[in-house]
């Protein structure tokens, strides 16, 4: 997982309360066990038509927010079923910083395992930065002081300690069970020690 430290982009502003995974990643398109290959199909049914034609109007079809690595969204964020595509679809999309209100505990705790830093504002702050985005100006993320930095402005965010490290350092699951590898051989060892006859064939 790469580590996350700080962030800057012209954020894309999508106002939609409630979005859910279907949403964010339809059914359709959950066949894959890769984490890669999904960006394409990030919130489909809103970019395309039924004809797969490019929708021009949708906030990530438009230059310069087919790139923006930041996504600001309406409250209860990432809602409905617990699927891990969603925060693979919007990482393999470029989007590496969601900023929303509130989210679903699932979405949001997948987001941290996946390298996603998952922000919780205010309303009220969001609505200022959304103008950032409204304009196409830059912010920027800075996760080690907890801070977004946007013109001669900052706001601050509170972050878990334990999961900002995970994303600091790039710590998935997989990760953060190798650093414990040492005692992990020295408990087979014990184990196997003891009690031989788990280890036969």
């Amino acid at each position: 997982m790469k580590k996350f430290v700080s962030l800057k982009s012209i954020p894309a502003y999508l106002p939609i309360v409630n979005i859910d995974t279907d949403m964010i990643i339809p059914k359709q398109f959950l066949k894959t066990i890769k984490r890669t290959g999904l960006g394409k199909n990030l919130f489909h049914e809103m970019r395309y038509d039924n004809d797969g034609n490019i929708i021009k109007d949708f906030i990530l079809n438009k230059k310069p927010f087919d790139v923006s690595k930041i996504l600001i969204a309406g409250n209860n964020f990432g809602c409905g079923s617990s699927r891990e595509h969603a925060p693979w679809a919007l990482l393999d999309f470029g989007i590496t910083c969601v900023i929303s209100s509130s989210y679903a505990d699932i979405f949001y705790n997948n987001c941290f395992k996946n390298g996603i830093l998952p922000i919780i504002l205010s309303e009220e702050k969001i609505k200022e930065l959304s103008e950032y985005s409204k304009r196409q100006e830059e912010i920027e993320i800075n996760l080690n002081d907890e801070k977004i930095i946007y013109g001669n402005n900052e706001i601050s965010f509170k972050i878990e300690p334990f999961k900002k490290k995970c994303l600091l350092e790039g710590l998935d699951d997989i990760a953060l069970s190798l650093e414990k590898s040492s005692n992990i051989n020295e408990f087979e060892k014990k184990l196997e020690s003891s009690k031989p006859w788990i280890f036969n064939d």
